[in-house]
């Protein structure tokens, strides 16, 4: 059986939909190829990265890439994890289409000064972007 291709899209790939890849490969396993990006350039958030190392998710290998790197490849979804990606990201013809926003945790956490708190922001994210990601057999069934 041919495996679903995703991908997820922010604005930068540089977390929320970074954590979404991974959750999707993690949680969903070879059910789905899983690919994400970003429509401007921006490096990756160490602090997503960390807290996926808490859950036992490495993600420190992972590189920031632009959407147009995945342009005229099939997916069957794409799903935007913020409103500036629904808005901005271009059509992948053929693909089902999904948006679920999440609060940009580097935006959350700016003015915090506690390494704690700014964890929790970045906690709050990755377990509702798992939520997400864990639903989206049913999402993408309509079933949800």
């Amino acid at each position: 059986m041919p495996r679903t291709r995703i991908l997820f899209v922010c604005t930068g790939n540089s977390c929320r939909s970074q954590l979404a890849e991974a959750w999707a490969r993690h949680l969903l396993g070879d059910a789905v190829e899983a690919h994400s990006a970003g429509l401007k350039m921006m490096e990756l958030d160490p602090h997503g990265v960390a807290v996926m190392d808490e859950v036992g998710i490495d993600i420190s290998d992972h590189r920031c890439k632009l959407v147009e790197e995945f342009q005229g490849q099939p997916f069957d979804v794409v799903v935007t994890v913020c409103g500036h990606a629904e808005m901005e990201c271009p059509d992948f013809p053929g693909a089902q289409r999904l948006y679920c926003g999440f609060g940009n945790p580097a935006r959350l956490a700016a003015g915090l000064e506690d390494p704690e708190r700014i964890r929790g922001v970045y906690r709050r994210t990755r377990d509702r972007i798992r939520e997400f990601v864990a639903s989206l057999p049913q999402e993408m069934s309509g079933t949800a």
